[in-house]
């Protein structure tokens, strides 16, 4: 033995049948041999699972590549405007704001919520190791799943209104398109990512907008009201640290203005709800609710047919429905 080795043997301590469970999984992660990964990645998800501190540096350190590459593409999806107001804290960053501005919050946020979500223990504990997968290979397919996906965008946008069983059986896509639509996406946006057409996804999304004014529950396209968690430094106060907080509460008098306007509204009939819906809700131009008005041969003046309905019936009509619908609100 050379003497340099015998140094490095006597400087290296000696482990006994004791030794912590962790250092073994370090030196078997590199290994080739699938059973070997398997049964070692196991004992570290059990020992994470229980907060072994060690067993969870590893549990980080093993999924960070993952964790970033998936907060860099979710995040700058989703950036729009930020991009210009605040520094972005990726790995690759934006470099569209000024070096003044204040750092952008959302891509740690992003990277913390997805460690939690993606390591919790009760994620740990429902790893199985099957076929030889690797507890790397496990978090990467939840990583990569639409279900994950879905999960961000709640916690991102405070998104947590649940899909009416009713509008979920319009289509299997439905509730992606409620969704979207409760976030403001473009109609071709949505097209595009469900790899649908225009026509399709206009079409569902008037059955669902449709379907919900029959159940008076259009409100819940509404999206929450959040803010950035950048402008939270603005201020100190009690309410500017709760202010990122989706909020969807009304206030007591707002509360009640709401229900007397639906209880109003249900005392509508069908073609006073759809042409105040369409001229004020939809902002539909006053010509193209005329051709619908024709199309669906729907008068709305008494001894006038729908082919001869004009402009200035249809507005007298609007305006004689609104303050039937304001006079039932206060009377």
């Amino acid at each position: 033995m050379l003497p340099a080795e015998r140094n490095k043997s006597a400087d290296t301590p000696h482990h006994d049948q004791d030794e912590h469970p962790v250092n073994k999984i370090t030196e078997y992660s590199l290994t080739e041999d699938q059973d070997t990964v398997h049964h070692e990645h196991l004992q570290l998800a059990r020992i994470a699972a229980q907060g072994d501190p060690a067993a969870r540096k590893i549990v980080n350190e093993m999924i960070h590549n993952i964790i970033s590459y998936q907060t860099d593409r979710f995040c700058k999806r989703f950036c729009r405007e930020n991009q210009f107001y605040y520094v972005c804290t990726l790995a690759r960053p934006w470099n569209s704001a000024p070096k003044d501005a204040p750092l952008c919050e959302w891509g740690n946020a992003s990277y913390a919520w997805m460690l939690e979500d993606l390591a919790n223990a009760n994620r740990l504990r429902q790893y199985e190791g099957k076929h030889g997968a690797r507890l790397s290979d496990y978090i990467y397919r939840i990583a990569n799943s639409l279900p994950f996906y879905e999960r961000w965008k709640d916690w991102r946008f405070g998104r947590k209104v649940h899909v009416p069983t009713y509008i979920q059986d319009l289509s299997p896509e439905a509730h992606k398109v409620f969704h979207a639509l409760r976030s403001g996406d473009a109609i071709a946006n949505i097209a595009q990512r469900l790899g649908k057409s225009v026509s399709e996804i206009e079409a569902l999304s008037q059955r669902i907008i449709i379907l919900l004014t029959q159940k008076n529950r259009l409100h819940l396209l509404d999206p929450p009201n959040t803010v950035s968690l950048s402008d939270m430094h603005k201020s100190d106060d009690e309410e500017a640290a709760e202010a990122d907080l989706p909020f969807f509460d009304m206030d007591p008098a707002q509360q009640e203005t709401h229900d007397q306007l639906w209880q109003a509204w249900k005392k509508l009939s069908a073609v006073e709800q759809f042409v105040l819906e369409a001229m004020l809700i939809d902002e539909q131009d006053a010509n193209d609710v005329l051709n619908a008005l024709k199309k669906l041969d729907i008068a709305i003046a008494d001894g006038v047919p729908p082919q001869q309905t004009n402009r200035q019936q249809l507005y007298y009509f609007r305006r004689k429905t609104l303050a039937k619908l304001t006079e039932w609100m206060h009377g």
